[in-house]
């Protein structure tokens, strides 16, 4: 059999084949190449070999899914006339098929592959297949190639996408397009919405599973998930099942045409990474199921979307390949047109701990300085780093430790590699569950043998452990959960209710697997979740996975403080009991509920009042050294009344104001009675107090100790704004521009009031007229 693939005989009727002799010339001179091709137009059959036949050196490709990944390898070998495994091969969880030319692999293979050999040693090319469904490892992948093809020169890359969105790939790569145009068939689109399509209720698929009969010609409907998938087969005699949890057998039923027509129930799977032959029809949820990370409750998990407009006019396209098609769209085309463009990136929205071990162990923790398509979330990033840093898989640095790099060698999520290590071959059962979306207790489940047996050659030793519960402790100590009435509260701090249906009734703790959010709140009122997956656990088992912490909470109560020695296995209180409050505690306790309850605690007396007001006024004008009394650290200035209070003394009996005086700022504070007097001597040679409680300096006096007053003294920067009062204390005016007050205002006060004070002066000159606090005397 000759070196070089036959181009001519595997493209024949493919529209690719006519621009693939373009490929070639486009890589002179460079290593990077995006290729735009719509899905069926035959790109990840023939660019593979093209490649091939370009380079010197084997080509891997990667497709997300492991139906794809051995649908593709199939057929090229096919098409190349050869046996699978000789010149074309692939590799998935569990199976291996080598390929001396081209080798088919999901990302996830090729990232592990890529862990344990850098350089890729024997590969001259990866074609990274079905870039714009932006799956997290193809992201990944995409951008550790990149820094590779950096450091070979002899490695190229290229990027296959099926949305005409290249411009992000092509620019993150420098590298040119080889675009194919769509050769599709009149499409013919009809909008039968459904008013249940929002909850995707049961109602909803019965209407899908209408839509989907009596056409004559082969139909492929799209719904969310295998549960959707199951749910409307049922409804339709002889309908086939496409998703990802099949064998390759029944994978295979789905693919092969048939003399009838079929109808094919498919998840995502079918949208742009497979072809399915004979489709005329296609009948379109226009969900989709994503993953999506709950940062507040440390939850993750699939939830039912609208599939953006990229993915339904991928799916519309299935119907028009081989003929003219009909497309049955069970929303409003008014939905259509409010359907985001584009799909979400998963980077943006999962949980990253596999990705950022997988980082770390690159060499890049936090993918700082990797050509990623899209910058991870720092918020997600720094939660996964949480996870990983209790498992021992990276240290405070942020680099992998050699448990790390283990662990990333394992094909299981980091947490379930954890538990598989300090556990042993034992384990295996439980972590095969584990890493297939557990439903129900776990104690019963199983998995198939296979994938136990691979699990089982993956690690030696450890203790021996093979409680269901435990393993799960062990892999998710955050779910540790324990009963509260009606209701489960995991360590984390989540509450979750329990559906009857597990066969977990009654349990007083559970090892939880799969908690998802629900549409309810709790009893408490908070979002409700509910637990999906778990295994029965003892305290005691619980205690000794997840680690129990005491310390003693003083609070404080009517001015004293009150001690408690709690007991706990993360948010779960296991005891409560009544204690003597250690003097440094109490007082630590005091300056939390300062800092959270404010100063108002403290009983201020006149001078500690005003002296507070000058700070904050101070501070307010002028800014540092003057402090924020508010925001001080209460430490730091109340340290020896908060110790009185620790040893007894009530915190009715404490003195502020040499408190506040220690937050003077020196020299500054020299210049505090300048800046900030405490009172201010007006022309009557009375000193009246100054009050800066509401933010500026308010002066009250008699409107005759002012006479003569020209201008307002300024504090700080600031007028004083004088409360001018009646000789019975009663306000006449407020001003803080006593100029424009005696030249205007003054004359209708003194109108008014001259008659009813008669014997306080009312001069009709307040200017020259001599200031006083006195009466006239009687003539």
């Amino acid at each position: 059999m000759p070196e070089h693939f036959d181009l001519e005989r595997i493209g024949r009727g493919l529209p690719v084949a006519d621009t693939i002799a373009r490929l070639p010339g486009l890589l002179t001179g460079r290593r990077t190449l995006v290729v735009q091709a719509p899905p069926g137009t035959g790109k990840t059959t023939l660019v593979p070999p093209a490649l091939a036949n370009h380079v010197d050196g084997k080509v891997l490709v990667t497709a997300p899914r492991r139906v794809a990944v051995r649908a593709a390898a199939r057929r090229l070998a096919h098409l190349d006339g050869s046996r699978l495994g000789e010149r074309v091969g692939f590799t998935v969880r569990g199976e291996h098929h080598p390929g001396s030319l081209v080798e088919f692999m999901t990302p996830g293979v090729l990232l592990r592959r890529l862990m344990s050999d850098p350089e890729l040693g024997g590969v001259a090319a990866v074609a990274v297949d079905e870039v714009h469904e932006r799956q997290l490892d193809t992201d990944l992948v995409l951008g550790m190639l990149l820094e590779l093809v950096q450091l070979r020169e002899d490695l190229t890359v290229t990027a296959m996408s099926a949305t005409l969105d290249v411009d992000k790939f092509a620019t993150l790569m420098d590298a040119p397009v080889l675009e194919t145009a769509a050769v599709t068939h009149p499409l013919t689109v009809r909008y039968r919405p459904h008013p249940g399509r929002a909850g995707c209720t049961r109602e909803f698929l019965d209407h899908l599973a209408a839509q989907a009969v009596g056409h004559g010609d082969s139909v492929l409907v799209f719904v969310p998930g295998v549960r959707e998938v199951e749910y409307v087969m049922s409804r339709i005699p002889g309908a086939l099942p496409l998703h990802g949890s099949l064998s390759p057998k029944e994978q295979d039923a789905a693919l092969t045409p048939g003399d009838r027509p079929r109808v094919i129930v498919a998840t995502s799977i079918a949208e742009s990474s497979l072809t399915v032959p004979g489709v005329r029809v296609v009948v379109d949820s226009g969900l989709s199921r994503v993953p999506r990370r709950d940062a507040t409750r440390d939850m993750t998990g699939l939830v039912t979307v609208s599939a953006a407009q990229s993915t339904v006019d991928q799916r519309a396209g299935r119907a028009g390949r081989e003929g003219p098609g009909t497309v049955i769209r069970a929303y409003t085309q008014a939905d259509y047109q409010q359907l985001r463009p584009h799909i979400t990136p998963e980077i943006a929205t999962s949980d990253l701990t596999q990705a950022a071990l997988t980082l770390a162990v690159w060499g890049t923790p936090r993918g700082v300085g990797l050509p990623l398509a899209d910058t991870p979330p720092a918020p997600a990033l720094d939660a996964a780093e949480t996870v990983l840093r209790g498992v021992g898989a990276v240290g405070a640095d942020g680099e992998a430790t050699r448990l790390g790099r283990q662990l990333a060698a394992m094909p299981v999520d980091p947490r379930l590699g954890r538990a598989l290590v300090e556990c042993g071959p034992a384990a295996a059962p439980v972590v095969a569950v584990l890493a297939d979306s557990p439903r129900g207790d776990i104690a019963r489940a199983s998995a198939p043998a296979r994938e136990v047996q691979r699990l089982r050659r993956l690690v030696k030793g450890g203790s021996g452990e093979s409680d269901p519960g435990v393993i799960t402790a062990l892999a998710f100590p955050g779910r540790v959960s324990r009963r509260v009435g009606e209701e489960y509260l995991l360590a984390s701090g989540t509450r979750a209710v329990l559906p009857g249906d597990l066969g977990l009734t009654g349990a007083e703790w559970l090892a939880v697997a799969e908690v998802t959010r629900s549409g309810g709140t709790s009893r408490e009122g908070r979002a409700g979740a509910t637990i999906r997956a778990a295994a029965r656990l003892s305290e005691e088992q619980a205690r000794q996975v997840v680690g129990e912490t005491s310390e003693i909470l003083a609070t404080v109560a009517d001015g004293k403080v009150r001690g408690r020695r709690v007991v706990r296995l993360g948010a779960i209180e296991l005891s409560s009991t009544p204690v003597q409050v250690p003097p440094e505690e109490a007082a630590a306790a005091l300056a939390a509920s300062v800092a959270r309850e404010g100063l108002d605690m403290f009983r201020f007396s006149d001078a500690a009042r005003n002296l507070r007001d000058r700070l904050a006024y101070l501070h307010q004008q002028l800014g540092d050294p003057w402090p924020d009394v508010e925001s001080a650290d209460p430490m730091r200035w109340l340290g020896p009344e908060l110790g009185r209070i620790a040893r007894g003394t009530s915190i009715r009996g404490v003195d502020m104001y040499p408190a506040l005086q220690r937050l003077l700022p020196w020299p500054e504070a020299a210049r505090l009675d300048e800046l900030a007097p405490e009172r201010l001597r007006v022309p009557s040679g009375n000193r009246h107090r100054v009050d800066y409680s509401t933010g500026r300096p308010v002066v009250s006096v008699k409107l005759q100790e002012c006479f003569g007053l020209s201008a307002s003294p300024e504090c700080a920067g600031m007028p004083v704004l004088f409360h001018l009062l009646s000789p019975a204390g009663r306000p006449l005016a407020v001003t803080d521009d006593l100029a424009s007050f005696w030249s205007g205002p003054y004359t209708q006060v003194r109108a008014e009031m001259r008659g009813r004070y008669p014997r306080h002066p009312w001069p009709e000159d307040p200017w020259t007229a001599p200031a006083t606090a006195r009466t006239k005397k009687k003539s």
